[in-house]
């Protein structure tokens, strides 16, 4: 029998290529959305509930595209969730009202999904067990660069000058559907054959009960949950916190865009963080600390240090997401990998649908910040899951990917990252 071989690193990149475009599209709607809501008479409260109906869709649909996935490739999601991006922000730039947008924004929100759920499968499927934390790494660096230019390119095409937010909050959703459109271009041979004789996915579906029952997975949904409705909720009120202290939405943009880079900078080094701190060190640190700084943006603190503040907050957020999907791969039986993955996405919609409509509970009565301290108590409960996350036992490895070599890969592999702190790597807890 031929040896089997791993596939390159070339699809990686390119999957890292196609969702900075898909992540910007979105990071550029989001803010917008909010603008244009506002332009059509919305108040605090509408824009909780518009950036929750975001979340909506994915909400029940995430668990069958995982199901989907675990018996079938991976690859179809991806030019699919594009479509719907694209389509979802076209759409919402021609709303002439608050319910069309909210709806416009569900769909934009199930196109991410669709598109999450099948990089992160892939991700998972063609990464070698000690590669996972460096790959889902790298994976996520495309979402934080699509989340640094997002910010800024909505912040300069929207103006409040003589009553051109409609306007102009329009043109940038329409601009951020062009941008979605690009990540076609990536998608080419981004999901490998297997070959002839390799193992086929196993037919028998893991109960989703099971799945939730396995130590390891709900700490990772819930530290992804809070670390993703910190970010979603200081994308979406941000614009209005910066509208109440006379903040430009350029400005708020660059504020958007420097949290991204931040997050960014924390990705590139997040090998050499685990090597020196461990992964239930690391996890813990950095999800109390995000906590502290996001509850003190509701401090009525200058422009230049809100500035730091979100640059720290996004380093120390950048640590959650990879780690968190590692968690819960390792954890997860073997058969039900990517319906673990989509459980993890359902718990982050489901933040994304609760911590909006909660934030503009809170914000109607306690002012536009008052949702950031909510946010930084979230944080730091997830800070105490990390604790234990670190030390969560993994499931059975499932077999090596027998893959067709990848022409364009790199030949050059890093070095794999360490796995800090998995004494007890080959126990399965299910």
């Amino acid at each position: 029998m031929p040896t089997p071989s791993r596939p390159g690193r070339g699809w990686l990149l390119r999957l890292v290529i196609a969702f900075a475009f898909a992540q910007g599209a979105v990071s550029m709607a989001r803010p917008a959305v909010s603008y244009r809501a506002l332009s059509l008479g919305a108040d605090e409260r509408a824009i909780g509930v518009i950036a929750g109906a975001y979340a909506l869709l994915p909400l029940f649909a995430a668990v069958p595209l995982g199901r989907r996935t675990d018996h079938g490739r991976c690859a179809p999601l991806l030019p699919l969730g594009v479509v719907l991006i694209a389509g979802g922000c076209a759409l919402s730039g021609g709303a002439r009202s608050l319910p069309a947008l909210a709806a416009w924004s569900g769909v934009m929100g199930l196109g991410h999904l669709c598109f999450v759920i099948g990089a992160q499968s892939l991700v998972a499927r063609q990464s070698a067990p000690a590669d996972q934390d460096r790959n889902f790494g790298h994976f996520t660096i495309g979402a934080s660069l699509g989340q640094l230019v997002g910010p800024i390119a909505a912040g300069y095409l929207v103006s409040e000058r003589d009553g051109a937010m409609a306007r102009t909050s329009a043109l940038a959703l329409l601009v951020s559907a062009a941008v979605a459109a690009v990540s076609f271009t990536a998608l080419w041979r981004i999901e490998h054959r297997r070959a002839a004789g390799s193992p086929k996915p196993a037919a028998d579906k893991v109960p989703v009960g099971r799945i939730l029952r396995t130590r390891g997975v709900p700490a990772g949904i819930f530290i992804s949950l809070a670390v993703l409705s910190a970010t979603d909720i200081l994308t979406a009120y941000l614009p209005v916190v910066g509208e109440h202290r006379g903040i430009a939405p350029a400005t708020v943009g660059l504020l958007l865009s420097l949290r991204a880079a931040a997050t960014i900078a924390c990705r590139l080094v997040m090998t050499p963080m685990l090597r020196l701190f461990g992964r239930t060190a690391l996890l813990t640190t950095t999800c109390l600390l995000g906590g502290l700084l996001c509850a003190g943006i509701a401090l009525p603190v200058p422009v230049w240090a809100l500035a730091v503040m979100l640059a720290a907050m996004g380093f120390c957020l950048g640590v959650g997401q990879p780690l968190s999907m590692t968690t819960v791969v390792r954890a997860a039986p073997a058969a039900a990998r990517s319906t673990a993955l989509a459980l993890r996405l359902t718990g982050n919609r489901l933040g994304q649908v609760a911590a909006p409509a909660s934030a503009g509970l809170i914000a109607g009565v306690a002012g536009s910040a008052a949702p950031f301290v909510m946010l930084g108590a979230l944080l730091v409960g997830a800070a105490g899951l990390g604790l234990r996350s670190g030390r969560v036992p993994a499931a059975e490895p499932a077999p090596a990917p027998v893959a067709a070599p990848d022409p364009a890969a790199d030949p050059v592999r890093a070095e794999p990252a360490p796995d800090a702190e998995e004494p007890r790597a080959n126990r399965n807890p299910a």
